[in-house]
């Protein structure tokens, strides 16, 4: 039969005279030669072999990347987790609210302990330590005074008390009459109350020296807690605040993480979290620099499963448990390197569960990276 026409949608489609299996319809075109016929077989294994180039490509880079980021046997003994380098925040904020006068740091900068890295405009303190020095010069002026007063009441005193044994001894006589016995007594007694008034006005002068005293240790204190200075050695990591800018008490500045405690959160699962102990010794591998491995020790294992089941009644759902274990950086490591940690990176921590267990070649550590003791 010859070629017949199939209308399909408003496209005319011919058939082809070809007896072969599997027949394909090709749209016609007015005034051009029909192209020839495809069988629909090799279209199938055209197809065919393009999916499984597709795989084969697709297997490659699972497989590189794979072989990339494998991680290399671990003899018995050793156990890992993924997680994060982490260091803990501290802000440096204002005890006092005011206007900052000055930033001496900027983001990244690496801070030590005891360094001002920021001050508070102070001009009303000062001119109130200016008041209270003043007060402390006058304070001191009373006190010099009543103390010259004392020495002035005490021969007073003395001078009564001479006059009082002569008269006892003039009237013992008869050379004086009783009413002088009487007045020299008078006088002793007046004499010694007004020393003890002058001896009064000493203290009094000595609190009021000592208040004032302490309000100038007051101002200069709070003078100095208007230097803001860094608690421990770390690196800027936040500004909060710009040159100027007024806040309230207890405002923050600056936040900073101490580089003096660095460490790694992971998780292990029960088989594992039950042979690790506080003081462990631990290896941290970072992705973004494998090598060399950074010295480590557990510090903290939880008591408290995470992700926990909601029923735990068989020994597979016990083993599902998953316990928090903190992996800290050797401090005498951070003191060397401490420029080159940078909190958030990720990375997989090994920890020995055993005393006896062997660290694999890519964990060992160089002479000057051993954990100290």
């Amino acid at each position: 039969m010859p070629n017949a026409k199939v209308i399909d949608d408003g496209v005319e489609l011919l058939a082809s005279n070809d007896d072969s299996a599997g027949r394909m319809l090709v749209p016609s075109q007015p005034g051009s030669v029909l192209p020839a016929i495809i069988p629909a077989a090799t279209v199938t294994r055209r197809r065919l072999w393009r999916a499984l180039a597709l795989v084969a490509v697709a297997a490659a880079v699972t497989g590189g990347y794979w072989w990339l980021h494998a991680i290399p046997g671990l003899p018995p003994g050793i156990a890992f987790g993924n997680g994060r380098v982490e260091a803990d925040e501290i802000d440096i904020a204002a005890k006092f609210g005011g206007r900052i006068a000055a930033l001496l740091v900027d983001e990244g900068d690496v801070v030590r302990a005891g360094q001002v890295v920021a001050r508070m405009d102070t001009q009303d303190l000062e001119m109130s330590l200016r008041k209270a020095e003043a007060q402390v010069l006058g304070a001191n002026r009373m006190l010099d005074e009543a103390r010259a007063g004392v020495e002035q009441q005490k021969a007073q005193a003395k001078l009564a008390e001479q006059q009082l044994t002569r008269a006892i001894v003039l009237v013992d006589k008869g050379y004086a009459t009783a009413e002088v016995l009487d007045q020299r007594q008078q006088q002793m007694s007046a004499a010694n109350a007004a020393l003890a008034a002058a001896s009064a006005r000493v203290g009094q002068a000595e609190q009021t020296l000592a208040a004032a005293s302490h309000d100038v240790d007051l101002y200069r204190i709070n003078i100095a807690d208007n230097s803001l200075v860094a608690p421990r050695d770390g690196r800027v990591q936040y500004r909060l605040a710009n040159i100027g800018a007024v806040i309230g008490a207890g405002g923050k500045v600056l936040t900073m993480i101490d580089t003096g405690y660095v460490y790694m959160d992971i998780f292990l699962p029960t088989a594992e979290a039950g042979r690790t102990t506080v003081g462990s010794a631990a290896r941290i591998v970072l992705d973004a620099a494998p090598e060399p491995p950074i010295p480590a020790k557990v510090v903290f294992v939880s008591g408290e499963a995470q992700f926990t089941p909601k029923a735990v009644e068989t020994k597979a759902e016990r083993d599902k448990l998953m316990f928090r274990v903190r992996v800290r950086v050797d401090p005498n490591y951070l003191r060397i390197h401490a420029a080159e940690m940078s909190s958030g990176l990720p990375g997989v921590a090994y920890v020995r569960l055993s005393g006896s267990a062997e660290w694999p070649t890519f964990l060992a550590l160089g002479p000057t990276d051993e954990p100290s003791r």
